[in-house]
């Protein structure tokens, strides 16, 4: 606990917001600029991946487009927060050279992410982005992790098999919108929004990646495809998708009962890994690194995160409650979930 007074704590969404309101505005410049070089940096080393004759050489451009494809996927949690006036066409540009080639559209996540927000659901049983892992068994943990390296599997089944089944069997489209279209950690969530499946956005975007994966696997069974292709694609989703689930494990601290939570408590629950480190910069990108500041500033764009992090952290005293989410790393953070979990049992 802190030195702050209760009316400080409860105000902290106030000082943070009069300390970087005039940097809410997104620049439409810097997410087309990032999503062009991220995708084409994604799509180039995958390209290396699948056709350079040395073994040191593919393992070099697939550990870099992992790492590309992971930034590029994480622009999936800006779509979620940016009007689409802020960024005139981004949604369908980024849904065109990342979303529905890898098999992971915007409509898993909008729509969805945004319930994490509400202050009567975070970490509760209706968020649909919480698991209390600090008060479970070990091997829940390492369940977490290891479902994530099965996302190609899931991903293709989902649009392959389940988009266009879903079409013929009306009872089975509603049941796979409400469990099977959500990037989700709660494994009791199910989507209420079932009308949103049948906007214009939503059927473009399931119809695509169905049609994007019936041509990908009709190749490939045609013989155009190397398997090569097809193996190559599914470790780097894969990997790209573990990654991701490690920081998703640091993200929160994971320590709540069910029970609604109070403002302060929701943020102290939450997750900041600031500079110095130097490493969030790969493994929690376009501003995952400020999770706890983006709870409390949820508009915030992702580039500007860093300048609202170094405000709050000049202006506020070095006690503050906003200083406490801090971890320094991956590794220390994991190490701590580990130990609250042993403490837990």
């Amino acid at each position: 606990m802190n030195a702050e007074t209760p009316y400080a704590e409860q105000s902290l969404a106030r000082q943070a917001n009069d300390l970087a309101r005039d940097l809410m505005r997104a620049d439409p410049r810097i997410y087309w600029l990032d999503l062009a070089v991220t995708a084409s940096l994604t799509w180039a080393a995958f390209a290396v991946a699948v056709t350079a004759q040395s073994f040191g050489l593919t393992l070099a451009a697939g550990a870099v487009a992992v790492l590309a494809l992971y930034r590029g996927i994480s622009f999936i949690h800006e779509l979620t927060h940016l009007k689409r006036e802020d960024a005139p066409g981004f949604h369908l540009g980024w849904n065109l050279l990342i979303g529905v080639p890898w098999l992971t559209p915007s409509l898993l996540y909008e729509g969805v992410h945004i319930l994490h927000h509400a202050k009567d659901r975070y970490g509760t049983a209706r968020d649909p982005e919480y698991h209390p892992l600090a008060r479970r068994p070990l091997w829940e943990l390492a369940v977490f992790l290891g479902v994530a390296l099965l996302a190609p599997v899931a991903t293709t089944f989902r649009f392959a098999v389940l988009a266009p089944l879903g079409f013929l069997i009306p009872p089975l489209r509603r049941l796979v919108t409400a469990r099977a279209s959500g990037m989700v950690i709660n494994p009791g969530f199910a989507r209420e929004d079932l009308e949103r499946a049948e906007t214009p956005a939503w059927l473009a975007q399931e119809i695509g990646a169905w049609a994007w994966s019936w041509t990908v696997l009709g190749l490939w069974v045609g013989g155009v495809l190397p398997t090569r292709v097809m193996l190559t694609a599914a470790v780097i989703f894969a990997l790209m998708t573990f990654v991701n689930q490690l920081r998703t494990a640091v993200a929160h601290y994971w320590e709540n009962d069910g029970s609604q939570m109070a403002p302060l408590d929701q943020f102290r629950d939450t997750v900041n890994v600031p500079p110095p480190a130097l490493m969030p910069f790969l493994w929690a990108p376009v501003g995952l690194r400020y999770h706890a500041l983006h709870h409390l500033m949820p508009r915030l764009p992702y580039h500007n995160l860093g300048l609202a992090h170094r405000r709050l952290v000049a202006a506020l005293p070095a006690t503050h409650v906003y200083r406490e989410v801090e971890q320094r790393e991956l590794i220390p953070a994991l190490g701590r979930l580990i130990g609250r979990m042993r403490a837990a049992r």
